[in-house]
């Protein structure tokens, strides 16, 4: 079993549950390192200062936020403990509200809730009290020197914590034109989703590049040569209203079953040529 990457307590009201976090994710994304490719050597980085052009070691580099061009702050690891939360180790629930009041675009990190101790019937407690209303617990949880704000809900007989970004952290959408839409090319869209729609079934969905680039890996190993594929040529416009009637048969041809993986194409609409093209 992994070591729990976090132990503390869960608290609501004067329920004080001990709990440890194991995390529910990892990457699996193929990391690179830099090479010379004269002697096939490791590159390095190096801090160095670009007023004397020396390395500075660890021991002396502060961190240092710039307000201006000509004023920067600098605070040793000793001030800037001075604003470091305080680890008291306990996830204090805040507030209990509905899973589709938090907008998926806060969703960050997720963590398995494991029962600490002799907590399994607090824990459980929770557990079922989360499943039966529907609800899902806000709270805050200080995870190395930073305080996040969390969520706690009930899945599958367990407790997960899922960290979430602060409201202030959301960018603003960019603006986007609104343009009518024609009867029959709607009506085409909504069929097209509906002939692909299915249950979500996450482990049918690969990483297609991871495995191509590990491929690709175990044959230069080999020694064999690896060409560079042609470059994919631009898409041709299209009529959207032809586009959608090709996408319509393809589905249909091969069945609910296995949705069709339609190239992308530019689209225009037939009747008003002269408005800006379309990505789908």
């Amino acid at each position: 079993m992994p070591r729990p990457y976090w132990k503390g307590s869960i608290s609501f009201g004067l329920v004080n549950v001990p709990v440890s976090l194991y995390p529910a994710t990892r990457r699996l994304d193929i990391q690179f390192h830099f090479y010379h490719d004269a002697d096939g050597a490791r590159i390095r980085e190096k801090r160095l200062c670009e007023r004397d052009g020396q390395e500075v070691p660890w021991q002396h580099i502060v961190k240092g936020y710039s307000l201006s061009k000509t004023q920067v702050v600098t605070l040793s690891p000793d001030e800037l403990r001075a604003a470091e939360p305080e680890r008291d180790r306990m996830i204090a629930i805040e507030e209990f509200v509905k899973l589709e009041d938090i907008d998926p675009l806060q969703i960050d990190h997720s963590y398995y809730v494991a029962p600490e101790g002799r907590s399994a019937k607090a824990y459980g407690l929770l557990v079922e009290a989360l499943a039966r209303t529907g609800e899902v617990a806000i709270a805050r949880i200080v995870l190395s020197t930073k305080q996040h704000l969390c969520m706690v809900r009930s899945v599958n007989g367990r407790l997960l914590l899922t960290t979430l970004v602060w409201a202030d952290e959301i960018l603003e959408a960019p603006q986007v034109a609104r343009t009518a839409t024609v009867g029959k090319e709607l009506q085409m869209a909504e069929q097209l989703v509906k002939s692909m729609s299915g249950k979500f079934e996450p482990a049918r969905f690969k990483d297609e590049h991871r495995a191509k680039v590990e491929a690709l890996i175990r044959r230069k190993a080999k020694g064999q040569t690896i060409e560079a594929p042609a470059e994919p040529q631009p898409s041709r416009v299209v009529d959207l209203a032809r586009a959608l009637e090709q996408s319509l048969a393809t589905t249909r041809s091969r069945g609910p079953a296995a949705p069709a993986r339609a190239r992308p194409v530019r689209a225009r609409r037939h009747a008003t040529p002269s408005r800006a093209r379309v990505r789908r």
